[in-house]
């Protein structure tokens, strides 16, 4: 039997892992490892356009998962260009592992043809971040690199020049047994003991959510009605806690809606349950503030707290919720649910008005369309910008559905790579990309990856032919628009000729037809279709100390009403509120 190489070992040691995929581009240093790739058939080498695309595609198969996933560059230029996605997962905390080949070991140092130096360029976006000197430091390395990045949620790289990649693998070396899921973490029994305590002694509590509520739905929910909460979430937070939510009060932040904004003010005592909600402007400072998390260092961080849980929510509630007194007051829950209502019926008209006939076609308009014709289970991948505020006001979650964005890092240019890594776990899902022209033109040659595996990804572009929001930071800050002006071509066109499906929508009436169509065909496919421009909105509250520097531009762009399905299940909520 022939011996194996590092790289094989390398390989063999990602499949024990669960990869099933590498995404990256071929090259130099890297060949020995894909070679490797070739000749195993448990694992594949998913051929990309652009690196950033494959760190991008790796960090949305590991969101949508909750394993390992991979990604892999060259020397020199080729890892750099993980760079940007790699940011993006360490701030989703999704685990991914980068193999950043290297230049030959005996040139380190002398710069020597695309030499880089990844072991530094990475540290600040992942966890780990090493190089394998020799094949000695194989397989523990890489082993251990796998457990920072799922034990941590977040990004390991690892540095492997093609030189060490090609020798034999030592004789006899040391191989354990891998760690590929987190254990549940339950809080102490102080920290429990305190929060009932400030439970049962407030009179008014609110539950604010975020993305570490994922499988803690039914927990939610029977805590809420416990303690008699409203219950308001972040962007994050969004597809795992509004579906089937009688208490349900919006989202707060620069994209906010309904009235989660009063809900967190009006308490005397608000939870943050797996939120790191970023705009500590929109959280209130004179209420008692309780924040649970599983990762000790965002605890307290973003607002001053009177109690720190460390805890990932379902345990967390599983300890609490038996413990704190029922409280039978409805006062404030329904208070509350009455002005969520009362906030989304003021909007119902913006996008229902005369939508048939306004041309350039309202996005939101396009949102809400596409929310009623997409899958119940369908995946949503959602550009930076003014796609953010069309997924978060129109897409409905159902605890089927998902939406993965750069929520985080905010990057431009995230939804299509993120769509080819969830459309690669399976196929007969349906992926929705939610791209606007900005960001789609910025890495549209990954659209011939669609092509080339013929991923049935569906690209709805909103097509305004301008950097909206960027367009709408420059005029709320008193500055003239100045480079923003995209001038597109026929997006349908190129992907006709591409060998893909392509359709241009210029008027509403023309919208449902395309979508369906759309839908229907079995690859990939693009509906270009051409919004208006001027789209603006106000978020329910806006402080002095709210506008300053970007947060004043997006605050003021947050969309000019509509709020989709949403209004729907306001009103049912409110038709349980009991009438005396």
């Amino acid at each position: 039997m022939a011996k194996q190489n590092v790289a094989e070992q390398f390989v063999d040691i990602l499949v024990r892992a669960g990869v099933q995929r590498l995404y990256g581009v071929v090259g130099d240093s890297l060949n020995p490892v894909v070679d490797a790739i070739r000749r195993n058939s448990a694992i594949d080498w998913i051929q990309v356009r652009h690196e950033e695309v494959a760190a991008f595609a790796a960090g949305a198969e590991a969101q949508i998962t909750g394993k390992l996933a991979a990604c892999a560059g060259s020397c020199g230029p080729g890892n750099l260009h993980l760079i940007n996605g790699l940011y993006d997962a360490q701030r989703s905390m999704a685990p991914v592992l980068a193999l950043a080949s290297h230049i030959p070991s005996s040139e380190i140092g002398l710069g020597y043809f695309q030499e880089t130096h990844p072991d530094q360029l990475f540290r600040e976006c992942s966890h780990y971040n090493e190089m394998i000197s020799s094949p000695q430091q194989m397989p523990r390395l890489l082993q251990t690199a796998i457990q920072h990045a799922i034990g941590r949620s977040g990004v390991s790289v690892v540095s492997l020049p093609g030189d060490i990649a090609s020798h034999p693998a030592p004789e006899k070396s040391i191989e354990h047994a891998l760690v590929v899921s987190r254990p549940t973490v339950r809080p102490g029994d102080t920290e429990i003991d305190k929060l009932v305590q400030m439970i049962d002694e407030a009179e008014r509590v609110t539950l604010f959510c975020g993305s570490g509520t994922a499988g803690a739905h039914a927990e939610v929910m029977q805590f809420a009605e416990r303690i008699k909460s409203p219950v308001g979430h972040a962007l994050r937070g969004k597809e795992w806690i509004q579906y089937d939510n009688p208490y349900d009060v919006g989202m707060s932040g620069l994209l906010g809606y309904g009235a989660a904004y009063e809900a967190t003010h009006e308490c005397d005592l608000l939870i943050l349950l797996g939120t790191d909600f970023p705009y500590n402007a929109f959280l209130p400072d004179d209420v008692k503030i309780v924040q649970v998390d599983v990762r000790p260092e965002h605890l307290g961080r973003r607002s001053k707290l009177d109690l720190a849980v460390w805890g990932d929510v379902r345990e967390t509630l599983r300890c609490l919720t038996p413990r704190v007194r029922p409280k039978t007051d409805r006062r404030f829950l329904d208070k509350m649910l009455k002005k969520h209502a009362d906030a989304l019926e003021g909007v119902i008209k913006a996008y229902t008005r005369k939508v048939e006939k306004h041309v350039p076609i309202h996005p939101e308009y396009v949102a809400s369309v596409l929310d009623e014709l997409a899958d119940e289970d369908a995946v949503f991948t959602v550009d930076t910008g003014m796609c953010n505020v069309w997924a978060a006001r129109y897409i409905s979650p159902n605890g089927r559905r998902r939406i993965i964005g750069s929520f985080s890092h905010g990057s431009m240019a995230n939804a299509l790579p993120q769509a080819i890594g969830a459309q690669f776990i399976d196929r007969n899902r349906q992926v929705v990309s939610m791209s606007g022209d900005g960001g789609f033109t910025m890495l549209m040659g990954d659209f011939l990856t669609l092509v080339q595996y013929d991923l049935p990804v569906k690209i709805v572009l909103f097509n305004n032919s301008s950097l909206g929001m960027v367009e709408l930071e420059m005029l709320v800050s008193g500055l003239p628009s100045y480079g923003t002006t995209n001038r597109n071509p026929d997006f349908a066109a190129i992907a006709r000729a591409a060998g893909a499906y392509g359709v241009r929508v210029e008027k509403p009436k023309q919208l449902a037809g395309a979508l369906k169509d759309a839908f229907r065909h079995k690859g990939p496919a693009l509906v270009d279709v051409v919004t208006d421009p001027n789209a603006l909105s106000i978020p329910p509250k806006i402080s002095a100390e709210m506008v300053t520097g970007f947060a004043l531009s997006a605050s003021k762009m947050v969309l000019d009403g509509g709020v989709g399905r949403m209004v729907q299940m306001a009103r049912s909520n409110l038709r349980n509120v009991p009438r005396p």
